[in-house]
């Protein structure tokens, strides 16, 4: 199932399904994604996309209007699907217990710990009503497979669906589930391990041996995701059979990107050379740049579920990046960071595509 050969000025199915003009990605991110990044991809051709974890209906309704102002041409919005561990069933007592496991970083950060929510997440079927109703180009989800009349409903607004596989047998589900195009994660991708039918530590297969199995077991386009950020990494992908290239660590250190300075910074050093799969930031498994908090709660025992612990630290996360303490955030980064060279989304995308010129 070999696609058709594309370059900056030649198209394939991505770019013809997609309405870009190339076969470039950017990785949704889950609380760093800015407006002006998402725009800044689409206006060079490629495809931006923007991360809705954790936004109400309001939130997307508004985004999405910024993101037209923004841009006019086509953009993603993801959603994380329901995995049934969410909301996490925690007493008072519970969540009292994990919260003060946490207080030394509340300190830290000079902030009160928190009370008990009401809920750790917005709803979902909330989110995809408000996401349908914005009819963007492009509706991305991970952790599992959109309900048939959700792909249904998008399919009759003329919205692109695309799902999100760490395994063979993911990819297979998902075309089965009638989505347009997958997404191939491999485990060098940075932020969380998406998988859905297996436990994401048993379903760690690198970006290179994942590519051409999925591009051999389905029919439709493919999207290569994990350790690639330079023109080498999109000319490999393409040649194993990906139609298109999904990037995020290298989009995430550019000026246009929400993430602050100290984070940009860190991806950019030699700390960034390693990276780590921890729970502890989230309760699901992420990829990330060690750092003091990972150390610390990796030997503290038992600590709360998803979604519980990520909201948790979501409490006091922001306000240490505010303060560019890189050492109480979560330093979400791909294995590749070492290859990264480029200050803005223009150069990035400029890097990626002389890849199509070495295949």
């Amino acid at each position: 199932m070999t696609p058709t050969t594309a370059s900056s000025g030649q198209p394939n199915r991505i770019t013809k399904l997609f309405g870009t003009d190339v076969p470039v990605v950017l990785g949704p991110f889950g609380g760093v994604s800015s407006v002006e990044l998402t725009a800044s991809v689409s206006d060079g051709g490629g495809l931006g996309s923007y991360g809705l974890y954790g936004y109400g209906a309001d939130a997307i309704r508004d985004t999405a209007a910024e993101l037209r102002k923004a841009t006019p041409r086509p953009f993603a919005l993801n959603l994380w699907v329901p995995t049934g561990d969410e909301p996490a069933t925690l007493t008072r007592t519970d969540f009292d217990q994990y919260a003060e496991k946490l207080r030394p970083y509340f300190d830290d950060v000079n902030l009160p710990l928190p009370e008990m929510p009401d809920r750790y997440l917005p709803d979902y079927d909330e989110q995809v009503e408000a996401t349908l109703e914005a009819a963007p180009a492009v509706v991305s989800f991970v952790f599992g497979v959109p309900a048939p009349e959700l792909v249904e409903e998008a399919h009759r607004r003329r919205i692109v669906v695309v799902g999100t596989a760490t395994t063979v047998a993911e990819a297979v589900a998902l075309e089965a589930g009638g989505v347009d195009a997958v997404v191939a994660s491999g485990m060098e991708s940075g932020g969380h391990r998406v998988s859905f039918l297996k436990p994401a530590e048993e379903s760690l297969i690198g970006t290179f041996a994942l590519v051409p199995q999925v591009a051999d077991a389905i029919s439709i386009p493919v999207i290569a995701a994990g350790g690639i950020a330079d023109r080498r990494g999109y000319a490999a992908a393409r040649a194993l059979g990906a139609d298109a290239v999904q990037v995020g660590t290298a989009f995430l250190a550019t000026r246009e990107s929400a993430a602050v300075p100290a984070y940009r910074e860190i991806l950019r050093s030699p700390a960034a050379g390693q990276t780590v799969l921890t729970r502890v930031l989230s309760g699901r498994l992420a990829r990330g740049i060690p750092n003091r908090i990972i150390a610390e709660l990796s030997t503290a025992g038992e600590l709360a579920p998803f979604p519980a612990q990520n909201w948790l630290t979501g409490r006091f996360r922001p306000q240490a990046a505010t303060q560019g303490n890189t050492e109480l955030m979560s330093l979400w980064s791909g294995q590749a960071a070492s290859l990264l060279r480029h200050d803005s989304a223009a150069d990035v995308l400029a890097e990626l595509m002389a890849g199509a010129e070495h295949r």
